[in-house]
């Protein structure tokens, strides 16, 4: 297992871009009007609208994800396939996989 992002939840895609890219040098990855991913600083952060992310903390699960994490599981738009789990605290933890990176699902 591996840290794959951190997500915040932002009230405007587009600006928070703009200003992730001017402040910290961010590459952009995705951006659309509902969510962004970059890359800054050796790290990812996904930019989400609160209706549609909790913000979090992702973890990916590797290359052979487990029958229990596919059933509970849900596919996103980009190909990836994750679940958000709950630490004892109430924070939002994904864990991702990657399928398009040569795994076997």
């Amino acid at each position: 297992m591996t840290f794959d992002h951190i997500a915040l939840n932002v009230q405007d895609i587009a600006r928070s871009v703009e200003w992730y890219v001017a402040a910290t040098g961010a590459r952009v990855l995705y951006q659309d009007e509902t969510w962004a991913m970059l890359e800054a600083g050796g790290g990812k952060i996904a930019l989400t609208l609160p209706q549609q992310h909790p913000p979090h903390v992702a973890f990916d699960i590797g290359p052979t994800p487990s029958e229990e994490f596919l059933k509970k599981a849900r596919v996103h738009r980009d190909g990836s396939i994750s679940r958000y789990v709950v630490d004892p605290d109430g924070n939002a933890i994904e864990w991702i996989h990657y399928p398009q990176k040569g795994s076997t699902t």
